[in-house]
């Protein structure tokens, strides 16, 4: 009950931004819309009544004018109303838009977006700007039927007030029907929603290149038909169930209708024969039970459908109403230049209360103006340091402070302003060139000089400058982008993995007023002079920075102040890359490993085998 006030709130909020002058006009065009078919059966009573009685043209003239002046109404007034239902509807969904992508900014880290159930509930409250335009719909639609339902009801009353209450006692089981069957199809929407979402998965593998690759050469197609075909199955079985359940309902709702209807009409009958009502009276009875069994009919189905699309709308009322996923100081502290350094104390961390530690008490110390390597096998941490020193997670033990302040009491954005980064999955956008580079600092969006120096830096100016519209081109071959609307939009272009990893880099080196660097596998997919370049650039770039620089490349990282060796979620090791290869312990072992590869190959392991395999 408490998520269906709430609901109703956030769409009553909702129609308020979009326009109040539009909201009034509608509602003016709602009450006189909901009068004029119960205007219509009397005036039409009226008419027979005097028609019969043989009355002069001259009484006819006033009823048979309001009738043609009804009728203009009756079919101009709906596309009036339409234009300005389909108005409100588009600014309500923008409005709606808008406050879900600001509600997502609310979101600190990144834990939801690792939950199965947040991304379910999510994706239905991405369609809560259709949502809230049905909504608008459903509800001026909903007043509409009232209100020409309350009409009717008198005049029914007037005729046969017991008739009047048959209809009315009948409409009750038609709403509890209804009104559970609505509650059952938003059950059923929200249980399918994990199916739909992983139908979105088997949609993509159809239009990406990198799947098609992978499709092709291994002969996917049948498999993945096969799983899309079960997926879709399982969806469809369950609407299929809930239809079935709607078809015999409503076959059973509508049966009672004609039945009371039937009677109805055959009481009538019989009063006119017996002279208690008239003519007209009989016409109007008719219409007016005919409406009143429309009006509750529409009413009912309109409050079930409003209260299952509610039921849907609470997602998106949830998302945005929901807290930040992490702790957020009520006061926080200025993240000021990095002055002194970072420290990482007895830190813990796992990404779940029944997973496995990936941090086990690490200590660290990431002095002003120095590189901390830290290296290791997979899964020994590197990355999620990394996240951590991002505050995409907070340590479930321990803390990180910045120039001796905890992170949780600084402003996640004042202190991700400070940080620039390259990410081991960074990611490709399906923009322009220049927006590719851009979103690493948008102060410089419109200010192509410096990411053209970003980009020379990184060693990809070149690349890009050859494209066929150079910084303007389009890095996607899944959208145009309209950036030239005098003449058709070009195709775009895709770039290479490596040209790739530099323009993600050019992002790093676009936010020169970063204090911290991290660097996380920034030369992975690189051949070895592109990755020497790559490395070359950094160092320089990194001079008088402080940094973080995670590789597995060991020959990367021994110019770093400071090398950490992770093993099982602790320091194992700590020291120069001298002092390592001195201690001869795992990381010079790693690096000989490493480095026996380019001289002669190391003896392949034995492996034990099952030969069916």
């Amino acid at each position: 009950m408490e998520s269906t006030r709430r609901s109703v709130a956030e769409a009553a909020g909702l129609v308020w931004h979009a326009g109040r002058v539009r909201a009034a006009g509608l509602i003016l065009l709602t009450l006189v819309q909901s009068g004029l078919p119960v205007t219509v059966a009397w005036l039409t009573k009226f008419v027979i009544d005097a028609l019969v009685a043989r009355a002069p043209l001259s009484e006819l003239i006033v009823p048979l004018v309001s009738l043609v002046a009804v009728g203009v109404a009756v079919a101009a007034l709906p596309q009036v109303a339409l234009y300005l239902g389909n108005e409100m509807g588009r600014q309500v969904s923008l409005h709606a838009l808008d406050r879900l992508y600001v509600a997502m900014e609310r979101f600190v880290g990144l834990a939801p977006f690792e939950t199965p159930a947040f991304l379910d509930r999510l994706r239905l409250a991405a369609q809560g700007g259709s949502m809230a335009r049905s909504l608008v719909t459903s509800a001026f639609e909903l007043a509409r039927t009232a209100l020409t339902l309350a009409g009717f009801v008198a005049s029914v009353v007037l005729i046969s007030p017991a008739m009047a209450g048959v209809v009315l006692v009948a409409g009750i089981p038609a709403l509890i029907a209804q009104v559970a069957l609505a509650r059952r199809r938003a059950r059923m929407i929200w249980d399918i929603a994990p199916v739909q979402r992983r139908e979105l998965f088997y949609t993509h593998l159809l239009g990406s290149v990198a799947a098609a690759k992978e499709v092709r050469l291994f002969g996917l197609g049948p498999f993945l038909r096969r799983r899309m075909l079960n997926e879709r199955g399982i969806s469809q079985d369950a609407e299929r169930a809930m239809d079935r359940r709607d078809l015999s309902v409503q076959s059973g709702l509508e049966l009672l209708g004609a039945l009371i209807a039937g009677g109805g009409l055959v009481w009538a009958v019989i009063a006119a024969g017996a002279g208690t009502l008239t003519v007209g009276d009989v016409s109007m009875f008719i219409a007016a039970v005919a409406g009143l069994q429309g009006g509750l009919a529409g009413l009912v189905n309109g409050i079930a459908r409003t209260h299952q699309q509610l039921l849907l709308f609470s997602h998106y009322a949830d998302i945005v109403h929901s807290p930040p996923d992490l702790p957020l100081a009520a006061e926080p502290a200025p993240a000021g230049p990095l002055r002194t350094g970072v420290e990482l104390r007895d830190v813990w961390f796992r990404y779940a209360d029944d997973l496995p530690w990936v941090l086990r008490g690490v200590t660290l110390t990431i002095p002003y103006g120095q590189a901390l390597a830290v290296v290791g096998l997979n899964g020994a941490g590197k990355s999620t340091l990394a996240k951590l020193l991002c505050r995409f997670y907070d340590p479930v033990q321990g803390s990180i402070h910045w120039d001796g302040v905890d992170l949780r009491d600084l402003d996640p954005a004042d202190l991700r302003a400070r940080l620039g980064a390259v990410f081991q999955d960074h990611m490709t956008y399906d923009f322009s060139a220049r927006d590719n580079i851009a979103v690493g600092d948008l102060s410089a969006i419109d200010d192509l000089d410096r990411i053209r120096t970003a980009a020379v830096n990184a060693g990809v100016d070149e690349a890009i400058s050859e494209l066929p519209d150079g910084y303007d081109t389009a890095l996607t071959r899944m959208f145009v982008l309209s950036l030239k609307p005098a003449k058709r939009p070009p195709t775009g272009v895709t770039l290479s993995g490596g040209q790739w990893q530099r323009v993600a880099l050019a992002r790093a080196f676009l936010r020169d007023h970063a204090d911290f660097m991290i660097l996380d596998e920034p030369s992975s997919g690189l051949d070895p002079a592109a990755e020497h370049d790559v490395h070359l650039r950094m160092r320089r770039y990194r001079a008088d920075r402080t940094s973080l620089l995670i590789s597995h490349r060991l020959n990367a990282v021994r110019a770093a102040d400071v090398i950490a060796v992770l093993e099982d979620g602790v320091v194992a090791e700590l020291g120069g890359h001298d002092e390592l290869m001195a201690a001869d312990g795992l990381y010079a072992h790693m690096f000989r490993l490493q480095a026996s590869g380019y001289h002669h190959p190391p003896p392949l392991p034995t492996l034990d085998l099952d030969p069916g395999t």
